[in-house]
């Protein structure tokens, strides 16, 4: 069982900065594959970016260069570091953690992101 708490989000204005963090608990929890996740109002749930249990990182094509992840095995944790934000990329954001050996999903309650214009 993995469980996850996001962290990080909040108001900010266009061209700013954010640095999202999700803690997680688990004896297993370098073996997951991890990913952010992101959904707006009446959007779909989209994915941001994914980092393996080996730390490859993939980013949805119109975010690279602007958002980057990473995690921190030692601390449990998985961040995203979100430069340049736009308003288009207010949405509520996910982490989740999926078992590559089982299939298994766990996902983090949301933490909203709102960038004004």
């Amino acid at each position: 069982q993995v469980q996850l708490v996001e962290s990080g989000g909040g108001l900010v204005q266009a061209g700013g900065s954010l640095r999202l963090s999700c803690a997680a608990s688990g004896s297993t929890f370098s073996r997951y594959d991890m990913a952010w996740y992101r959904q707006a109002p009446g959007k779909e749930r989209d994915l941001v970016a994914t980092i393996s249990s080996s730390g490859s990182a993939k980013y949805a094509d119109a975010l690279k260069g602007r958002f980057t992840i990473s995690r921190d095995n030692a601390k449990n944790t998985v961040d995203l570091q979100m430069n340049s934000l736009e308003p288009e990329d207010t949405a509520v954001y996910y982490c989740n953690a999926r078992g590559w050996w089982n299939s298994h999903n766990y996902w983090g309650q949301g933490t909203q992101v709102t960038v004004s214009s």
